[in-house]
């Protein structure tokens, strides 16, 4: 089940985190970013596919410039509920910091989102309040290199949308 490894890593008992459930979506697909102070400051960038979050860990947060190339370390699954999740995760859970929502709103595909997202060339544009625009979303390597970690890329497109982000707006 999609959602196995993300129950197995967590004791509910003791974390607020949702325990979720293979969810429906509705007719658009959302997506969130969550600025998560753990051992190490990172963005989880989080795609709604398949009754579930596809997740990515990103340690610089997402870019509005192109020629950015951002590392986006592919993770486990996260329910639906997990896009409104904010809170912390105590010491001695996985995650363990703080989680804010950083940016939220609707994802489009360009294509098949499954294949895309299949083959490791995920095009999409995003409608949030500080990310809009085209992106994707670049599986690296292959073979020995993916069997150590599940590294991506996420890219923002050359299009009209704002070229950066306002003061208020930056990684925060």
């Amino acid at each position: 089940m999609p959602l196995d490894t993300y129950r197995r890593m967590r004791d509910f008992a003791r974390t607020s985190e949702p325990r979720g459930g293979r969810g429906r979506g509705g007719a658009r697909l959302r997506f969130v970013v969550q600025k998560h102070a753990a051992r190490r400051l990172h963005y989880d960038f989080r795609l709604e596919l398949d009754g579930v979050l596809k997740s990515w860990a990103v340690p610089k947060g997402p870019s509005l410039n192109p020629g950015d190339k951002r590392l986006a370390v592919h993770v486990e699954d996260h329910p639906l509920e997990y896009r409104t999740f904010e809170g912390t995760i105590p010491e001695g859970q996985y995650g363990a910091g703080t989680v804010k929502i950083w940016d939220r709103g609707v994802w489009v595909p360009d294509g098949d989102p499954r294949q895309s997202y299949a083959k490791g060339r995920l095009r999409f544009t995003l409608q949030g309040r500080r990310l809009r625009g085209g992106f994707s979303l670049v599986r690296m390597g292959g073979g020995a290199a993916q069997e150590r970690a599940d590294n991506w890329l996420l890219i923002k497109t050359r299009d009209a949308a704002p070229a950066r982000l306002g003061r208020r707006q930056r990684l925060r």
